[in-house]
């Protein structure tokens, strides 16, 4: 399958959470966001009114975290930061789920934790993306393997009024044998099974590890429609260089996703 220079820009969440970026790179950011066209920047939570103001002619839509990275806020915390945000101009919003909750086997408190914040948001007329952080579910939980502890947390996701279930923070940091830490963030294997967990009413966001316009496509290819990234200028340019060049559009991208780097 081929796809466009809008098809793919519009794929793009542009990732500005990092705890270091400044208000001024902030600013940047949305700039270029504005400038490659692509769907939203997902952005910081007190910066959300200034996102709003920077993007403003433009059709970015402006993006927010709750309980960001880890889920760990109460239930209430999250409701009450998702209304602010969508009352600062946020039109979707990026939580994460109480993975301790789920590990434990929690699913009504899961399930409620997650309604509460996607009921508020569609209050505002806003949609939610519910972030899985799969680095943290390899070994599966709650009596159940990782694929069966994943499908499950999908469905409970679907019931609670998720718009988009999300593989990953980009900040789910795991321990490596040597000492270091780092993540996969989205697989080729993790995107297939939330897919294919859902029904069509819930859409799919890749998170962490995407980070050229090859791995862009792989993700459409796998069905997700959105996909977050820092590397939006590199994806893109790449693409406006092969289409000059007159290179074959692109089409269906080969190789491994999960390489860390969001």
């Amino acid at each position: 399958m081929n796809y466009t220079y809008s098809e793919l820009a519009k794929t793009i969440d542009h990732s500005l959470l990092h705890p270091t970026l400044t208000d001024a790179e902030l600013e940047a950011g949305c700039a270029l966001a504005a400038k490659y066209g692509v769907a939203s920047v997902c952005i910081k939570p007190y910066a959300v009114r200034d996102a709003v103001r920077w993007l403003a002619g433009s059709d970015v839509v402006v993006g927010c975290v709750i309980g960001f990275p880890h889920g760990n806020s109460s239930t209430e915390v999250k409701r009450l930061e998702t209304r602010q945000a969508c009352e600062d101009g946020a039109r979707e919003i990026d939580m994460v789920v109480n993975l301790g909750k789920a590990l434990s086997g929690e699913w009504d408190y899961v399930e409620a934790d997650i309604r509460a914040v996607c009921e508020e948001a569609h209050a505002h007329g806003a949609r939610v993306k519910v972030i899985f952080e799969n680095d943290y579910l390899t070994e599966g939980g709650a009596g159940l393997e990782a694929d069966a502890f994943k499908r499950r947390l999908a469905q409970v996701c679907e019931r609670a009024g998720a718009d988009w279930i999300k593989t990953s923070t980009g900040y789910g940091f795991v321990k490596q044998p040597g000492g270091g830490y780092n993540y996969q963030g989205a697989t080729e294997h993790d995107l297939r099974l939330m897919r294919d967990s859902v029904s069509s009413r819930v859409q799919v966001k890749a998170a962490g590890g995407v980070r050229d316009l090859d791995g862009l496509i792989r993700v459409r290819d796998l069905g997700a429609t959105r996909c977050g990234a820092t590397a939006t200028a590199a994806m893109l340019d790449e693409f406006r260089r092969r289409e000059a060049a007159g290179e074959a559009a692109p089409q269906s991208a080969a190789g491994e996703l999960g390489q860390g780097g969001y």
